[in-house]
């Protein structure tokens, strides 16, 4: 049968049936042999002679793709595409699948978390005490606050499901409106300068693409209501560091909390600040999210493959 090779790191590792399932019809599968994201001369070297890939976030650019002769599939066990060359693909005729389902309510956890994190400074105090304090840092409520999602696809909906127990006004931009689930969720599309001005909490869930890379910049967040909390569990790639520690060393919001970053690991200057949450791009590590997105990239594949 064809070979298959699985690039991300820790494919299987909590429920061996979707490789198992690959195992029973015959593939032949390679499997990630350096146990991280893989770089672009090893992936490269990794595909040869492969016909279908489950894809991590390794950089499948067009090199890659004009050196993996015998490619017919690419299987992202994830949401975002923005690591693959779209253009490369479609000139070789590969089929593109991806499973955005999967980490979506894993993604909104993480973000209910920092926004609860964050309003009552959960890591903060934890870290004080740890080294000798005991401030009683003032908190807030996150009960009738005002949530700017910017992004209202798979994982920004799930997000908003979320909320109801919380009495939340929410605040939606994206450039689809889904009116039918806005009636149904109580949620309000507006243009970003007023969802900037009237949140307290702004999400990112949005794709990287072209449009979109360094989108939320210096002037956005400027725009940003006083005290307010910024959080992306997006891509990194989306924002403007430099920007976002300006705002947070000033004062103007009180707090960020970052899955992602423009380069990974990160080891940037916010590492300083006392008022930003990081996280090592974690958004889709639950459990049970992992072996969903496991089990739809290896129904992809095998529906690719055909």
């Amino acid at each position: 049968m064809e070979n298959v090779f699985i690039s991300t790191s820790s494919f299987g590792k909590y429920d061996k049936a979707p490789l198992e399932r690959l195992m029973s019809l015959k593939y032949k599968i390679g499997l990630n042999p350096h146990g991280r994201e893989l770089r672009e001369n090893e992936i490269k070297e990794l595909l040869n002679g492969v016909k279908g890939l489950i894809a991590g976030t390794e950089p499948i650019t067009r090199d890659v793709i004009n050196n993996a002769e015998s490619l017919k599939v690419i299987s992202r066990c994830g949401i975002g595409i923005d690591n693959v060359d779209i253009e490369a693909i479609k000139e070789r005729g590969i089929k593109l699948y991806r499973t955005p389902e999967g980490p979506a309510l894993a993604v909104a956890e993480l973000t209910l978390g920092f926004i609860l994190d964050s309003l009552r400074h959960i890591s903060y105090l934890n870290k004080k005490i740890r080294s000798g304090g005991w401030e009683k840092k003032m908190g807030r409520l996150f009960t009738g606050k005002t949530v700017g999602i910017v992004g209202m696809g798979t994982i920004g909906k799930k997000l908003t499901t979320l909320l109801r127990p919380f009495n939340c006004k929410i605040l939606a931009r994206d450039h689809v409106t889904d009116m039918e689930f806005a009636r149904e969720n109580n949620i309000n599309y507006v243009h970003l300068d007023e969802l900037l001005k009237e949140s307290d909490i702004v999400t990112l869930h949005l794709p990287l693409d072209n449009d979109t890379k360094g989108f939320f910049d210096r002037n956005l967040f400027l725009q940003m209501k006083d005290q307010a909390i910024f959080i992306n569990t997006s891509r990194g790639k989306l924002v403007d560091e430099d920007g976002l520690y300006d705002v947070l060393s000033a004062g103007k919001i009180s707090h960020a909390c970052l899955d992602v970053y423009n380069n990974e690991p990160y080891t940037g200057k916010l590492n300083e600040l006392d008022n930003v949450t990081l996280t090592c791009h974690i958004g889709s590590y639950a459990k049970e999210a992992r072996i969903k997105m496991e089990e739809q990239a290896v129904e992809n594949l095998l529906k690719g493959l055909g």
